[in-house]
Protein backbone atom coordinates (compact mmCIF):
# COMPACT_ATOMS: atom_id res chain seq x y z
CA UNK A 1 0.00 0.00 0.00
CA UNK A 2 0.98 3.52 -0.57
CA UNK A 3 0.84 5.65 2.50
CA UNK A 4 1.19 9.51 2.86
CA UNK A 5 1.98 11.43 5.37
CA UNK A 6 1.07 15.48 4.59
CA UNK A 7 1.67 18.60 6.54
CA UNK A 8 -0.87 19.14 8.93
CA UNK A 9 -2.79 22.90 7.74
CA UNK A 10 -4.49 23.42 10.99
CA UNK A 11 -3.43 26.94 12.23
CA UNK A 12 -0.50 26.33 14.81
CA UNK A 13 -0.29 22.37 14.57
CA UNK A 14 2.90 21.07 15.09
CA UNK A 15 2.38 17.59 14.90
CA UNK A 16 3.09 15.12 12.43
CA UNK A 17 1.34 11.68 11.80
CA UNK A 18 4.17 9.50 11.81
CA UNK A 19 7.75 8.84 13.28
CA UNK A 20 11.04 7.99 11.14
CA UNK A 21 10.59 4.70 13.36
CA UNK A 22 7.15 4.54 11.64
CA UNK A 23 8.55 4.96 7.93
CA UNK A 24 11.25 2.34 8.69
CA UNK A 25 8.51 -0.11 9.59
CA UNK A 26 6.17 0.31 6.61
CA UNK A 27 8.88 0.05 4.24
CA UNK A 28 9.83 -3.29 5.79
CA UNK A 29 6.77 -4.68 5.42
CA UNK A 30 6.58 -3.62 1.57
CA UNK A 31 4.66 -0.67 2.07
CA UNK A 32 5.68 2.34 -0.23
CA UNK A 33 5.60 5.61 2.49
CA UNK A 34 5.46 9.24 1.25
CA UNK A 35 6.02 11.99 3.21
CA UNK A 36 5.38 15.99 2.13
CA UNK A 37 8.44 18.02 2.86
CA UNK A 38 9.02 20.40 6.09
CA UNK A 39 6.20 17.50 7.33
CA UNK A 40 7.87 16.83 10.68
CA UNK A 41 9.69 20.13 11.46
CA UNK A 42 7.44 21.13 13.96
CA UNK A 43 7.83 18.27 15.78
CA UNK A 44 11.57 18.76 15.61
CA UNK A 45 12.04 15.74 12.89
CA UNK A 46 14.18 17.06 9.81
CA UNK A 47 13.47 15.47 6.58
CA UNK A 48 16.62 13.50 6.87
CA UNK A 49 15.41 11.42 9.21
CA UNK A 50 12.38 9.83 6.97
CA UNK A 51 14.89 9.52 4.02
CA UNK A 52 17.17 7.84 6.00
CA UNK A 53 14.50 5.26 7.22
CA UNK A 54 13.07 4.23 3.77
CA UNK A 55 10.51 7.22 3.02
CA UNK A 56 10.13 9.50 -0.23
CA UNK A 57 9.83 13.20 0.42
CA UNK A 58 7.21 14.75 -2.24
CA UNK A 59 7.38 18.52 -2.19
CA UNK A 60 3.52 19.15 -2.41
CA UNK A 61 0.22 18.01 -0.58
CA UNK A 62 -1.64 17.38 -4.11
CA UNK A 63 0.87 14.95 -5.22
CA UNK A 64 1.03 13.32 -1.48
CA UNK A 65 -2.94 12.92 -1.81
CA UNK A 66 -2.65 11.94 -5.45
CA UNK A 67 -0.60 8.69 -4.89
CA UNK A 68 -1.14 7.79 -1.56
CA UNK A 69 -3.95 5.06 -1.13
CA UNK A 70 -3.78 6.09 2.87
CA UNK A 71 -3.53 9.47 4.07
CA UNK A 72 -2.10 9.46 7.52
CA UNK A 73 -2.51 12.63 9.58
CA UNK A 74 -3.68 14.14 13.10
CA UNK A 75 -6.33 16.87 12.63
CA UNK A 76 -9.31 16.38 10.45
CA UNK A 77 -9.21 17.54 6.53
CA UNK A 78 -9.09 21.47 6.10
CA UNK A 79 -10.59 23.18 3.65
CA UNK A 80 -7.94 23.11 1.29
CA UNK A 81 -7.37 18.97 1.87
CA UNK A 82 -11.00 18.78 1.21
CA UNK A 83 -10.98 18.53 -2.91
CA UNK A 84 -7.48 16.75 -2.40
CA UNK A 85 -9.87 13.87 -1.20
CA UNK A 86 -11.06 10.80 -3.45
CA UNK A 87 -13.10 7.83 -3.37
CA UNK A 88 -12.09 4.88 -1.95
CA UNK A 89 -9.27 6.46 -0.18
CA UNK A 90 -8.48 5.87 3.50
CA UNK A 91 -7.90 9.27 5.48
CA UNK A 92 -6.68 8.52 9.05
CA UNK A 93 -6.63 10.56 11.31
CA UNK A 94 -9.05 12.70 14.50
CA UNK A 95 -12.53 13.85 12.71
CA UNK A 96 -14.76 14.71 15.39
CA UNK A 97 -17.91 14.46 13.22
CA UNK A 98 -19.99 14.72 15.73
CA UNK A 99 -18.98 18.51 16.25
CA UNK A 100 -19.19 19.27 13.07
CA UNK A 101 -22.15 18.99 10.86
CA UNK A 102 -20.44 20.93 7.73
CA UNK A 103 -17.21 18.74 7.78
CA UNK A 104 -19.05 15.46 7.87
CA UNK A 105 -21.37 16.30 4.60
CA UNK A 106 -18.17 17.59 3.22
CA UNK A 107 -16.07 14.73 4.05
CA UNK A 108 -18.93 12.47 2.84
CA UNK A 109 -19.20 14.62 -0.60
CA UNK A 110 -15.25 13.39 -1.24
CA UNK A 111 -16.84 9.45 -1.09
CA UNK A 112 -13.36 8.79 0.95
CA UNK A 113 -12.75 6.80 3.86
CA UNK A 114 -12.60 8.17 6.93
CA UNK A 115 -11.31 6.25 9.49
CA UNK A 116 -11.28 8.01 13.25
CA UNK A 117 -8.85 7.80 15.82
CA UNK A 118 -11.24 8.67 18.10
CA UNK A 119 -13.73 5.60 17.90
CA UNK A 120 -10.71 3.21 17.41
CA UNK A 121 -12.22 1.04 20.56
CA UNK A 122 -12.38 -2.01 22.23
CA UNK A 123 -16.03 -1.83 23.32
CA UNK A 124 -14.83 -1.43 26.99
CA UNK A 125 -14.65 2.17 26.30
CA UNK A 126 -11.03 2.66 25.87
CA UNK A 127 -9.90 4.27 22.94
CA UNK A 128 -6.42 3.78 22.74
CA UNK A 129 -5.66 6.07 20.34
CA UNK A 130 -7.45 9.43 21.94
CA UNK A 131 -5.48 8.28 25.58
CA UNK A 132 -2.53 9.61 25.02
CA UNK A 133 -3.62 13.43 23.77
CA UNK A 134 -6.52 13.10 26.66
CA UNK A 135 -3.55 12.93 29.00
CA UNK A 136 -1.57 16.21 26.91
CA UNK A 137 -4.93 17.90 27.07
CA UNK A 138 -5.76 17.17 30.68
CA UNK A 139 -2.04 18.28 31.96
CA UNK A 140 -1.96 21.08 29.56
CA UNK A 141 -5.43 22.59 31.12
CA UNK A 142 -4.16 22.82 34.19
CA UNK A 143 -0.73 24.65 32.60
CA UNK A 144 -3.29 26.75 30.88
CA UNK A 145 -5.50 27.52 33.53
CA UNK A 146 -2.95 28.60 35.89
CA UNK A 147 -1.85 31.37 32.79
CA UNK A 148 -5.17 33.14 32.53
CA UNK A 149 -6.21 33.27 35.71
CA UNK A 150 -2.90 35.74 35.53
CA UNK A 151 -4.89 39.63 35.80
CA UNK A 152 -2.59 40.63 32.71
CA UNK A 153 -4.53 37.94 30.66
CA UNK A 154 -7.97 38.91 32.19
CA UNK A 155 -7.99 36.22 35.37
CA UNK A 156 -8.65 36.82 39.06
CA UNK A 157 -4.83 37.33 39.57
CA UNK A 158 -4.61 34.19 41.49
CA UNK A 159 -1.75 31.44 41.96
CA UNK A 160 -3.04 27.98 41.60
CA UNK A 161 -1.06 27.16 45.16
CA UNK A 162 -1.69 30.07 46.85
CA UNK A 163 1.24 31.00 49.43
CA UNK A 164 1.86 30.39 53.00
CA UNK A 165 -0.92 32.39 55.16
CA UNK A 166 -3.17 32.81 51.45
CA UNK A 167 -5.81 30.33 50.11
CA UNK A 168 -4.88 28.58 47.03
CA UNK A 169 -6.93 28.55 43.90
CA UNK A 170 -10.50 26.42 44.11
CA UNK A 171 -10.96 24.13 40.85
CA UNK A 172 -13.94 22.22 39.35
CA UNK A 173 -13.24 19.28 36.68
CA UNK A 174 -15.94 18.47 34.92
CA UNK A 175 -15.31 14.48 34.19
CA UNK A 176 -13.75 11.95 35.71
CA UNK A 177 -12.11 10.04 32.52
CA UNK A 178 -8.61 10.26 31.31
CA UNK A 179 -8.75 14.36 30.97
CA UNK A 180 -10.09 14.93 34.13
CA UNK A 181 -7.87 12.55 36.17
CA UNK A 182 -4.49 13.90 34.71
CA UNK A 183 -5.65 17.49 35.28
CA UNK A 184 -6.47 16.83 38.68
CA UNK A 185 -3.34 14.97 39.62
CA UNK A 186 -1.34 17.74 38.06
CA UNK A 187 -3.57 20.90 39.89
CA UNK A 188 -3.18 18.34 42.92
CA UNK A 189 0.86 19.12 42.59
CA UNK A 190 0.17 22.45 42.90
CA UNK A 191 -1.80 22.62 45.78
CA UNK A 192 -5.26 23.51 45.03
CA UNK A 193 -8.56 22.34 46.01
CA UNK A 194 -10.07 20.18 43.99
CA UNK A 195 -13.74 19.03 42.97
CA UNK A 196 -13.99 16.10 40.76
CA UNK A 197 -17.51 15.40 39.43
CA UNK A 198 -18.40 12.58 37.40
CA UNK A 199 -21.37 10.04 36.84
CA UNK A 200 -19.88 7.11 37.11
CA UNK A 201 -19.86 5.83 40.98
CA UNK A 202 -17.28 3.34 40.04
CA UNK A 203 -14.95 5.58 38.46
CA UNK A 204 -15.57 8.40 41.35
CA UNK A 205 -14.86 5.14 44.23
CA UNK A 206 -11.52 4.03 41.68
CA UNK A 207 -10.32 8.00 41.94
CA UNK A 208 -11.40 8.69 45.76
CA UNK A 209 -8.61 5.45 46.18
CA UNK A 210 -5.95 6.85 44.11
CA UNK A 211 -6.16 10.85 44.32
CA UNK A 212 -4.68 12.95 47.15
CA UNK A 213 -6.50 14.02 49.93
CA UNK A 214 -6.52 17.80 48.34
CA UNK A 215 -9.06 15.91 45.47
CA UNK A 216 -12.76 15.91 46.46
CA UNK A 217 -14.58 13.36 44.08
CA UNK A 218 -18.32 14.48 43.66
CA UNK A 219 -21.11 12.76 41.97
CA UNK A 220 -22.49 15.44 39.03
CA UNK A 221 -25.67 16.78 38.78
CA UNK A 222 -27.19 19.86 37.91
CA UNK A 223 -26.89 20.97 41.68
CA UNK A 224 -23.81 19.81 41.97
CA UNK A 225 -22.23 21.93 39.62
CA UNK A 226 -23.85 25.18 40.49
CA UNK A 227 -22.53 24.94 44.16
CA UNK A 228 -19.22 23.53 42.69
CA UNK A 229 -18.72 26.42 39.67
CA UNK A 230 -19.75 29.34 41.68
CA UNK A 231 -16.70 28.74 44.28
CA UNK A 232 -14.44 28.12 41.10
CA UNK A 233 -11.64 30.21 40.42
CA UNK A 234 -10.72 27.50 37.28
CA UNK A 235 -13.28 25.07 35.63
CA UNK A 236 -12.05 22.66 33.62
CA UNK A 237 -14.23 20.81 30.74
CA UNK A 238 -13.32 17.30 30.42
CA UNK A 239 -16.72 15.57 29.71
CA UNK A 240 -16.34 12.88 27.25
CA UNK A 241 -19.19 10.40 25.44
CA UNK A 242 -17.21 8.62 22.18
CA UNK A 243 -18.12 9.96 19.11
CA UNK A 244 -20.67 11.94 19.99
CA UNK A 245 -21.50 15.26 20.50
CA UNK A 246 -20.20 16.51 24.50
CA UNK A 247 -23.06 16.94 26.65
CA UNK A 248 -23.37 20.83 27.89
CA UNK A 249 -23.57 20.61 31.45
CA UNK A 250 -22.95 24.57 32.09
CA UNK A 251 -25.87 27.07 30.68
CA UNK A 252 -25.65 30.57 29.37
CA UNK A 253 -27.41 31.66 33.06
CA UNK A 254 -24.79 29.63 35.10
CA UNK A 255 -22.21 32.12 34.14
CA UNK A 256 -24.12 34.67 36.27
CA UNK A 257 -22.95 32.44 39.29
CA UNK A 258 -19.02 32.59 38.02
CA UNK A 259 -16.82 34.72 39.70
CA UNK A 260 -15.56 37.90 37.64
CA UNK A 261 -12.04 36.79 36.02
CA UNK A 262 -13.01 33.37 36.67
CA UNK A 263 -11.43 30.87 33.81
CA UNK A 264 -12.89 27.87 31.49
CA UNK A 265 -10.83 25.47 29.79
CA UNK A 266 -12.84 23.34 28.09
CA UNK A 267 -11.38 20.68 26.51
CA UNK A 268 -14.45 19.20 24.92
CA UNK A 269 -14.34 21.77 22.76
CA UNK A 270 -13.19 19.10 20.18
CA UNK A 271 -16.57 17.14 20.62
CA UNK A 272 -18.33 20.72 20.65
CA UNK A 273 -17.67 21.67 24.17
CA UNK A 274 -19.83 21.26 27.51
CA UNK A 275 -20.31 25.00 28.55
CA UNK A 276 -23.04 26.27 26.29
CA UNK A 277 -20.99 29.88 25.74
CA UNK A 278 -17.66 27.71 24.36
CA UNK A 279 -16.94 28.20 20.55
CA UNK A 280 -13.71 27.10 19.15
CA UNK A 281 -10.37 29.22 19.40
CA UNK A 282 -6.49 28.82 18.24
CA UNK A 283 -3.41 28.88 20.02
CA UNK A 284 -2.76 32.33 18.34
CA UNK A 285 -6.10 33.57 19.75
CA UNK A 286 -7.36 31.31 22.33
CA UNK A 287 -9.87 33.24 24.96
CA UNK A 288 -12.72 35.61 24.64
CA UNK A 289 -14.58 36.69 27.67
CA UNK A 290 -18.55 35.77 28.13
CA UNK A 291 -20.19 37.96 31.42
CA UNK A 292 -16.62 38.67 32.91
CA UNK A 293 -15.62 34.89 32.67
CA UNK A 294 -12.50 34.00 30.31
CA UNK A 295 -12.95 31.14 28.19
CA UNK A 296 -10.22 29.04 26.20
CA UNK A 297 -11.48 26.47 23.49
CA UNK A 298 -8.56 25.56 21.69
CA UNK A 299 -9.15 22.68 19.79
CA UNK A 300 -5.71 21.47 19.06
CA UNK A 301 -4.38 22.01 22.67
CA UNK A 302 -2.08 18.92 22.20
CA UNK A 303 -1.02 20.75 18.94
CA UNK A 304 1.14 23.24 20.90
CA UNK A 305 3.90 20.92 22.40
CA UNK A 306 4.16 18.69 19.27
CA UNK A 307 7.10 16.87 19.66
CA UNK A 308 5.84 15.53 23.25
CA UNK A 309 2.16 14.77 21.06
CA UNK A 310 3.98 13.46 18.22
CA UNK A 311 5.82 10.79 19.99
CA UNK A 312 2.96 10.09 22.14
CA UNK A 313 0.30 9.71 19.14
CA UNK A 314 2.65 7.77 16.80
CA UNK A 315 3.58 4.64 19.44
CA UNK A 316 0.06 3.98 19.61
CA UNK A 317 -1.27 4.82 15.97
CA UNK A 318 1.65 3.00 14.10
CA UNK A 319 0.55 -0.64 15.09
CA UNK A 320 -3.16 0.35 13.62
CA UNK A 321 -1.64 2.03 10.39
CA UNK A 322 0.22 -1.53 9.85
CA UNK A 323 -2.76 -3.62 10.29
CA UNK A 324 -5.08 -1.92 7.95
CA UNK A 325 -1.92 -1.45 5.42
CA UNK A 326 -0.99 -5.08 5.49
CA UNK A 327 -4.84 -6.48 5.53
CA UNK A 328 -6.29 -3.71 3.64
CA UNK A 329 -9.38 -1.49 5.20
CA UNK A 330 -11.86 -3.94 4.54
CA UNK A 331 -10.60 -6.85 5.55
CA UNK A 332 -9.12 -5.33 8.67
CA UNK A 333 -12.40 -4.08 9.47
CA UNK A 334 -13.75 -7.67 8.96
CA UNK A 335 -10.89 -9.58 11.62
CA UNK A 336 -10.72 -6.47 14.28
CA UNK A 337 -13.70 -4.55 15.51
CA UNK A 338 -11.85 -1.88 17.12
CA UNK A 339 -11.06 -0.80 13.23
CA UNK A 340 -14.45 -1.21 12.38
CA UNK A 341 -16.07 1.24 14.84
CA UNK A 342 -13.30 3.49 13.98
CA UNK A 343 -14.61 3.38 10.59
CA UNK A 344 -17.08 6.75 10.06
CA UNK A 345 -17.44 6.44 6.77
CA UNK A 346 -17.15 4.35 3.77
CA UNK A 347 -17.54 6.35 0.01
CA UNK A 348 -20.82 8.61 0.45
CA UNK A 349 -22.22 6.63 3.97
CA UNK A 350 -21.98 7.20 7.53
CA UNK A 351 -21.00 3.81 9.35
CA UNK A 352 -21.07 5.36 12.68
CA UNK A 353 -23.73 5.28 14.81
CA UNK A 354 -23.24 8.32 16.97
CA UNK A 355 -22.19 10.35 14.41
CA UNK A 356 -25.75 9.53 12.56
CA UNK A 357 -27.92 10.13 15.18
CA UNK A 358 -26.24 13.49 16.07
CA UNK A 359 -27.25 14.98 13.05
CA UNK A 360 -30.34 12.67 12.12
CA UNK A 361 -29.06 11.64 9.12
CA UNK A 362 -29.23 7.64 7.47
CA UNK A 363 -26.37 5.21 8.53
CA UNK A 364 -25.17 1.80 6.98
CA UNK A 365 -24.45 -0.72 10.02
CA UNK A 366 -21.70 -2.34 7.56
CA UNK A 367 -19.26 -1.90 9.53
CA UNK A 368 -21.13 -2.30 13.26
CA UNK A 369 -19.76 -4.88 15.48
Amino acid sequence: MIIGIPKELKKDEYRVGLLPVGAEELTRAKHQVLVQTGAGLGSGLPDHDYLRHGAEMVASAEEIYARAEMIVKVKEPQPAELPLLRKGQIVFCYFHFAADRQLTQDVLGTGCIAVAYETLGDGRGHLPLLIPMSEVAGRMSVQEGAKYLERPQMGRGILLGGVPGVEPATITILGGGVVGANAAKVAAGFGAHIGLLDINMDRLRYLDDIMPANVTVLFSDRHTIREQIRRADLVIGAVLVPGAKAPQLIEPDDLRLMQPGSVIIDVAIDQGGCVATSRPTTHSDPTYVVDEVVHYCVTNMPGAVGRTSTFALCNVTLPWVLKIANRGLVAAAESTPPIARAVNTHEGEITSRAVAETFNMPYNQRFEC
